[in-house]
């Protein structure tokens, strides 16, 4: 199962309290959907939860049943009401004229409280919405053919204080966050924090291993340099001995020098708590020694 049908198995095992809830619910379900019109509303979907939940959202809403529920060969759920008296009471509790077919419009007034809002918010999702595998990228969306909702939501999210991106794909509108903790909060909001709270662990997960990879890449281009300095002070103490030169150098010189041909591979520190001197010292006594290869 996707991350996506995981947040809609949690939201849909949420109870149906108040009728207000359910309604904004509802409302956001039939914007959502594949059709809301005064002839049929018909919702597809191939989430089983969200087709079990959808009997009992519009019992508690509207006092209405789906005339026909079907499952296809492929395993998608279709639930369809036709009836004119069941369509006519729908369209009554959301404030629109059946007869004038003007359906596509947000009614915020009967939205009543924020929790509605949120309601509704949570329909838009399980009907029209989805959400990326966090392990993969953050991203969340909701899916409408109709710009004029994408836009009346679009505003209703601004007053919930998320702060959604819009554009369209395929002639479908479409808002939704890339923000990982937006789409945290938003889950969260919506009935649906377990999976919130997963989504922030695999932020945290993403987060340590490109800090280790990080790490990793410095402390490899660290080496890379200590070994690059280290071949090029060898090839300096092999010019001095060569040309007779080496039992010439200050015995400090030589110390270090010796220490760096008895250990090719270590670095500045490591000398120095060989010698028991500093770093630095060390540090002064090899760019010296590289000054005299040098002439």
């Amino acid at each position: 199962m996707s991350f996506s049908a995981d947040v809609k198995t949690e939201i849909c095992r949420g109870s149906l309290n108040r009728k207000c809830c359910a309604v904004a619910e509802a409302y956001g379900v039939v914007l959502f959907c594949h059709t809301f019109s005064p002839q049929s509303v018909k919702i597809v979907t191939e989430h089983g939860e969200f087709a079990a939940r959808l009997p009992r959202l519009f019992r508690k809403a509207f006092g209405v049943s789906f005339d026909e529920t079907v499952r296809t060969d492929s395993g998608t759920y279709v639930l369809r009401i036709r009836e004119p008296e069941k369509i006519a009471r729908i369209y009554n509790v959301f404030g629109l004229d059946r007869e004038s077919g003007v359906v596509l419009h947000l009614n915020r007034g009967i939205l009543e409280r924020e929790c509605c809002d949120v309601s509704f918010a949570r329909g838009a999702f399980l009907a029209g919405g989805s959400v990326t595998d966090p392990e993969k990228r953050y991203h969340l969306e909701l899916v409408t053919t109709h710009r004029k909702i994408a836009a009346e939501t679009y505003s209703l999210l601004l007053d919930l204080g998320f702060s959604p991106r819009d554009m369209e794909r395929a002639g479908a509108a479409i808002l939704y966050f890339k923000q990982s903790d937006q789409i945290e909060d938003f889950l969260t909001a919506i009935g649906a924090p377990v999976r919130a709270m997963e989504l922030m662990e695999a932020k945290v997960e993403k987060e340590m291993r490109n800090a280790i990879n990080r790490r990793c890449n410095c402390d490899d281009a660290n080496a890379t340099k200590v070994v690059d300095a280290a071949q090029t002070q060898l090839a300096a103490i092999r010019r001095l001995r060569e040309t007779g030169r080496f039992e010439e150098l200050p015995v400090q010189i030589q110390e270090t020098a010796l220490a760096r041909e008895r250990d090719p591979a270590a670095s500045l520190a490591e000398l120095a708590a060989g010698l028991r001197v500093s770093k630095s010292a060390v540090n002064h006594r090899m760019r010296k020694l590289l000054e005299l290869a040098g002439k």
